[in-house]
């Protein structure tokens, strides 16, 4: 019996992931605020340097708004929702922000209208770890990464995690422990780099007649300049063969 072709339905989630080595920054499509706060280290404090939000806290030096460690959470609650373009880069210490000269001030607002850096995203005085950039309309993330493993890192967090929904949505007696749950190793992913390089889409699926396994199929999708175009041809994508399959045990 020939196998039966999986529709996007038949996946639990899709990636689409454009990694840029040089530059130190990675496009996703695919990827929400709620889910990427979610997946990477705890985050001190974010700087706002483009945004629709109105609970957050001012600085009088630079004049942006910022939110607190304390205050994310709600941060992530309302933005998650909304439709504009969201623009942050995290800091350490308002203490720090507050030393920020004219052009570094400057750098950021060009930043966060140009999507890209005068020179180096990276601040000492800020000690971030990421710039982020997010368009809905575009159906995009721009992320600069400090350690570009964190890319990884993130991926295998956001797939670990809703491994983790699905495990636990058995009864009782199916609930797995958390040493059987299946989980995805940033190492492991980090082999695969070579293909998100070119742009690809990754597709996270429960293997069916493999207890307990999970699959992430990787499609290599050069030829996509704009993210959002993946999502248009999706169904055409998912009849093409893969070109690598991790297997999540």
């Amino acid at each position: 019996m020939a196998r039966k072709q999986k529709t996007a339905d038949d996946f639990m989630h899709h990636l689409f992931v454009h990694m840029n080595d040089v530059d130190h920054f990675v496009i996703y499509s695919g990827l929400t605020l709620k889910q990427f706060i979610s997946s990477v280290d705890p985050i001190p404090n974010l700087l706002l340097l483009k945004h629709g939000y109105d609970d957050g806290s001012f600085n009088m030096h630079t004049q942006f708004d910022f939110v607190s460690i304390d205050e994310l959470s709600k941060f992530v609650k309302k933005m998650d929702d909304t439709d504009g373009d969201l623009c942050w880069i995290d800091f350490a210490s308002e203490k720090n922000v507050n030393q920020l000269t004219a052009i570094e001030q400057a750098e950021l607002l060009y930043m966060s209208h140009k999507k890209e850096p005068i020179h180096s995203p990276f601040y000492t005085k800020l000690q971030n770890r990421y710039v982020y950039y997010s368009s809905e309309n575009d159906k995009l993330t721009k992320v600069y990464y400090r350690y570009l493993n964190d890319s990884e890192y993130l991926i295998s967090n956001l797939f670990n995690l809703l491994i983790k929904e699905k495990e636990g949505n058995g009864s009782f007696w199916r609930r797995k422990s958390k040493e059987t749950i299946p989980a995805l190793d940033p190492v492991v992913l980090k082999a695969y780099r070579p293909f998100v390089k070119e742009g690809a889409l990754l597709s996270l699926y429960k293997m069916e007649k493999q207890n307990n396994s999970y699959g992430v199929e990787i499609r290599t999708l050069s030829d996509y300049d704009y993210p959002d175009e993946v999502w248009d041809d999706l169904d055409v994508i998912l009849k093409q063969n893969y070109d690598e399959l991790i297997k999540i045990t």
